[in-house]
């Protein structure tokens, strides 16, 4: 019903930069929250950044002052520009959104919706 697809992972040295992309697609009403989430090898999932419908972002201390999350609404897109890259932010990086659709007259579904995941590798 909604599917996201990710895109812009890959390979960088440390201290560099990437730009990761998440577009939605298919039938709903709206998004509220969509966010970043990463896990290392190892390591259980875990936040990176959230964005609201509204604006509000929400950062991991681990990124904070070097991700930027941001969304194109009318695109159904949230962004994840890294900077200052580091070994320890190797992983694979997930796409979040939490979708609403219609459910029938004046009803509501609340979905949870994950991307597939794109690796992001940092070498020291």
């Amino acid at each position: 019903q909604v599917q996201l697809v990710e895109s812009g992972g890959g390979l960088v040295q440390s201290g560099g930069s990437l730009r990761l992309s998440c577009a939605a697609s298919g039938t709903f009403f709206k998004i509220n929250d969509m966010g970043w989430y990463r896990q290392a090898p190892g390591k259980q999932r875990e936040l990176v950044a959230t964005e609201t419908a509204g604006g509000e972002t929400n950062y991991a201390d681990s990124v904070k002052g070097r991700f930027t999350i941001s969304r194109d609404s009318a695109k159904n897109t949230v962004y994840l520009q890294m900077n200052s890259l580091k070994p320890e932010d190797t992983a694979v990086y997930y796409c979040n959104a939490d979708p609403v659709v219609i459910d029938g007259p004046m009803r509501f579904k609340y979905l949870r919706v994950w991307g597939q995941g794109t690796l992001v590798t940092v070498s020291s």
